[in-house]
C-alpha cells in the first residue's frame, strides 16, 4: 500500500468571499478536492464557476447556518429542522436535540437534488460542522448511510477517527462508531483511512507557523491507505472574528512552499477522492 490524501477545502459556495479562495485554490492545484453548501445564495453562481474549472464537488449535507451570515433556509421545507422564522438555527447543540430522521434525509435529499439538477453529480458527501455524526447530540449516521448507499455515494467517516478528535473516542461513542463502520462495509459506502483538520482557534495557536507545524505533525502521521485533510479557506474579511483569522491562515498554508516541500519529501500522494 502507499499513503495518499485528499486534500479537500471545504464551504464552497459559504458565502461570495470564501467562494472566490476556493475557486482560486482549486484553479491553482493547491487543493484537490472542494464540497460545495446549497443552500447558501452565493450557491448558484459558486456551481457555475466550478463546473468550468471542470471540478466536482462533494454534497456538503448543511443542515445549520453560521454566525455572522444570513440565515438558510432548508431546501427541503422541512419545518423540523428550522427555528419559527423557517430559519435554520446557527447551534448544532440545537438541531441535535429536535432533528427527526425523516426531515433530515428529506433535506440531505433536496440538497442532492439541487446539484444534480444542475449538471453536478457528486460521487460523495460529508456533513457541515458534523452535525450527522452525532457529536452534537442525536445522531444520524446509520440513516445517512442508508441514503448514501442508494445514491452510490461514498461517506466522509473515518475508519480511524483519532486523528480528528485528537484522542480515543469516549466508550459510547467508539462503539457506536465501529458499528458505522461495519454498517458502512456492508452497505458498500466507501470510507476515508482518517480524516484531520484544525479545530484550534487563533488565540490557541497564536500564530500561521503554529498553524502549519500542525499540518505538517499532521501530514507526517497519516497511515497507509487514502485520507483526508480537509481545511477551510478564506480571505479574513469573509469571516467573522477570530475563525477569519485561521481561514485565512489555511489559504496561505496552501500556498506556502514549505507545505508543497513537505507533501514531495513525505512521498504522499495526492488524490481527489478516496473512494478511486
Amino acid at each position: 500500500m502507499s499513503r495518499r490524501v485528499v486534500i479537500t477545502a471545504d464551504d464552497l459556495g459559504r458565502e461570495p468571499g470564501t467562494t472566490e479562495v476556493v475557486l482560486d485554490l482549486l484553479a491553482e492545484g493547491h487543493v484537490s478536492a472542494t464540497t460545495l453548501i446549497t443552500l447558501s445564495p452565493a450557491a448558484e453562481p459558486a456551481a457555475r464557476r466550478v463546473r468550468e474549472l471542470g471540478v466536482l464537488p462533494r454534497l456538503h449535507v448543511t443542515l445549520t447556518s453560521e454566525r455572522g451570515i444570513p440565515r438558510w433556509r432548508p431546501l427541503g421545507g422541512a419545518a423540523g429542522l428550522a427555528d419559527p422564522d423557517g430559519t435554520l438555527t446557527d447551534d448544532p447543540h440545537t438541531l441535535g436535540a429536535r432533528g427527526e430522521a425523516n426531515d433530515v434525509i428529506g433535506e440531505a435529499d433536496a440538497q442532492l437534488r439541487w446539484m444534480r439538477e444542475r449538471g453536478l453529480m457528486p460521487a460523495a458527501a460529508d456533513s457541515h460542522a458534523g452535525t450527522l455524526y452525532g457529536l452534537h447530540g442525536r445522531s444520524w449516521l446509520a440513516e445517512s448511510l442508508g441514503w448514501c448507499a442508494r445514491h452510490g455515494l461514498a461517506f466522509r467517516l473515518p475508519r480511524d477517527p483519532e486523528p480528528y478528535l485528537g484522542g480515543p473516542l469516549p466508550p459510547q461513542l467508539a462503539a457506536a462508531h465501529e458499528r458505522a463502520v461495519a454498517l458502512a462495509d456492508t452497505l458498500g459506502v466507501r470510507l476515508p483511512q482518517t480524516i484531520a483538520t484544525n479545530r484550534r482557534t487563533a488565540a490557541d495557536l497564536g500564530s500561521y507557523e503554529r498553524l502549519r507545524d500542525d499540518y505538517l505533525r499532521r501530514l507526517a502521521a497519516l497511515p497507509e491507505g487514502t485520507s483526508e485533510l480537509f481545511l477551510h479557506p478564506s480571505s479574513q474579511d469573509a469571516v467573522a472574528g477570530p475563525d477569519g483569522v485561521v481561514r485565512a491562515w489555511e489559504a496561505r498554508l496552501l500556498r506556502d512552499p514549505v507545505w508543497h516541500r513537505a507533501l514531495r519529501d513525505e512521498g504522499v500522494q495526492v488524490v481527489g477522492g478516496w473512494w478511486s
